[in-house]
């Protein structure tokens, strides 16, 4: 694990620019962003920030309201942005099964009729409408939701479950079908829910310092796990297996795919 030297991290704030106010940043409120978290609360650029936390579809529309600065925000709401910079090289991504985005049956899926959206993140429903007609080729109704639906998971009715209840529905549905999983095999690229996008351009000393932080937080993978006791799912799987931080060339080109597929929608 690696250590943080509170003199270093003195001696570091006192060298980074002053900012006209703070950074205003928000945070997904999921256990996937705990080892951002952690690089955060362990870093100096946290002086820099006004951070807040919630769900993914609620500070996406912070982000485009332009109520705040920067945010974990799915990839989705980018066409939606006036003006975006991808400001960090950490995101949350997969490169396989990724366990807390999946779409859950009590059937197999060609028997599938209808298919509650998680109503906490664009990207994950975008995603799914984009396998459902490009790589499953499935007739099914889709349903909006704005509350607690799971329980109308059942007979023909499959629901798109993400984060942390996502980890819970495991224990419950007898098919699980994983999205990050399914584009993989469907495109042969790993897929980006989340990135740190602000919509403005920030101080270059500012998106230095972020970076040194978020690394910090995925550098200390035990250390969050510790902080973090969970009994659904071993944490340390998936901090480690299931989502894959680093925003490769690879991630990008997959990003792009999936905004070119969200393109060709909008134009049908």
């Amino acid at each position: 694990m690696e250590l943080v030297n509170r003199d270093l991290i003195t001696f570091a704030a006192s060298k980074l620019l002053k900012l006209e106010r703070k950074v205003k940043v928000a945070a997904v409120s999921y256990l996937n962003t705990k080892p951002l978290l952690y690089g955060f609360r362990n870093h100096p650029v946290m002086e820099m920030m006004e951070l807040s936390m919630d769900y993914p579809a609620k500070i996406a529309q912070q982000l485009i309201d332009g109520e705040v600065d920067v945010a974990l925000v799915p990839v989705a709401i980018i066409p939606e942005l006036k003006e975006y910079h991808i400001i960090a090289d950490y995101c949350i991504g997969a490169e396989g099964p990724v366990a807390s985005v999946c779409l859950y049956s009590d059937v197999p899926l060609n028997e599938i009729k209808r298919i509650y959206l998680d109503y906490q993140s664009r990207s994950s429903v975008a995603l799914l409408q984009v396998l459902v007609r490009e790589y499953w080729k499935l007739d099914v109704e889709f349903v909006d939701t704005d509350g607690d639906y799971q329980s109308l998971i059942k007979g023909t009715d499959a629901g798109l479950v993400i984060g942390d209840r996502a980890l819970a529905q495991r224990k419950v549905s007898p098919y699980i079908y994983d999205l990050a999983e399914n584009w993989v095999r469907f495109t042969s690229l790993p897929f980006v829910f989340a990135a740190w996008i602000s919509n403005k351009q920030l101080p270059a000393e500012f998106i230095k310092e972020f970076n040194n932080a978020t690394s910090l937080g995925i550098k200390n993978i035990p250390a969050v796990v510790a902080e973090n006791p969970y009994d659904i799912y071993d944490l340390a799987t998936y901090y480690i297996h299931n989502i894959s931080y680093p925003l490769t060339p690879a991630k990008k080109q997959g990003m792009q795919r999936f905004l070119g597929y969200l393109l060709q929608e909008q134009k049908a």
